[in-house]
């Protein structure tokens, strides 16, 4: 067995949607002839980069590159999901990525807008595949709607930033108040101000899969986001699905008929009555996004 070093531990609980990338990859990288290790140790055949910032771990892009520049036969792949521009109040992590670009053996992105953001910036890198992320499809999946003679609709995030679509839910909380037809959910953390909306506490795995799959329309309004997991769970959950036209990675997955301009075409939308399921990306399970990852990484790995 090879050995990988993967520079983030899994998080239990409620998280980003990268950590659901981090479990998936320390689960099955062993069936890939790979065994995970968080630390630095001889014989690392594999440096996997989630993040090239530090963290508990200590092990950021100085340590990964050192490592690398000693060992001639390890390999370092850098699965890229982060931008400046999706938080907008940032101004720092574009650049550390860029030069991330020039040490790294192989680039994933998790979209092609996050790949264009960053390739479009003088990238050094040479090999970029898009892999989107998975989702766990035991949960994640068709179910029955709630039956309350309503038109139920629903958000989640894990992260609070304004860029997350604060704007666009607060005035749909306020049209709610006059369409009594409708109902808006918003599940997880918002410094947003409600006074229509039911909120309903971040979770996670299958009990958010229970809660999410209930719902009837999906809304997305945030901004930028390189490959939101939040669309890929509820796309694998067969909501009808719409994302703002600014969203990033989120339009490629939605698909150009499933994307509003602004409220004013989002409520035309609403009224319609009439949300057909996307014609876009089609969630694969972990398992498979995990085989994605090392039929790609073999290639720098030979």
């Amino acid at each position: 067995m090879k050995k990988i070093l993967i520079n983030r531990k899994p998080v239990t609980g409620p998280w980003g949607g990268g950590n659901n990338f981090v479990k998936a990859l320390h689960e099955y990288a062993p069936s890939h002839g790979y065994i995970p290790v968080n630390s630095l140790q001889p014989d690392i055949d594999l440096l996997f980069m989630i993040d090239p910032r530090y963290d508990e771990l200590g092990i950021s892009i100085n340590e990964m590159v050192d490592y690398k520049l000693k060992n001639n036969n390890a390999r370092l792949v850098y699965r890229i999901n982060e931008c400046d521009k999706r938080k907008g109040l940032t101004n720092d992590i574009d650049p550390l990525i860029k030069i991330a670009g020039q040490y790294i053996d192989m680039g994933i992105f998790i979209s092609n807008w996050i790949k264009d953001y960053h390739v479009d910036s003088e990238w050094k890198c040479k090999i970029n595949p898009v892999i989107y992320s998975g989702t766990d499809k035991r949960y994640f999946c068709n179910k029955n709607k709630m039956d309350n003679g309503k038109i139920n609709i629903v958000t989640h995030h894990w992260s609070d930033n304004f860029m997350k679509g604060q704007d666009i839910y607060e005035m749909l909380d306020e049209w709610i108040g006059s369409n009594p037809d409708y109902t808006f959910t918003y599940i997880g953390r918002t410094k947003a101000k409600f006074l229509n909306t039911n909120i309903v506490p971040a979770m996670f795995g299958k009990q958010l899969a229970n809660k999410l799959s209930a719902y009837n329309v999906y809304i997305s309004g945030s901004r930028f986001d390189p490959g939101p997991n939040h669309i890929i769970e509820s796309l694998a959950c067969n909501i009808p699905t719409y994302a703002i036209e600014e969203s990033g990675g989120a339009v490629e997955m939605v698909g150009r008929d499933h994307v509003y301009s602004d409220f004013n075409d989002l409520q035309s939308i609403l009224l319609r009555k009439n949300y057909e399921s996307n014609k876009g990306l089609v969630p694969v399970d972990w398992k498979t996004c995990i085989a994605n990852y090392f039929k790609q990484i073999e290639k720098v790995m030979q």
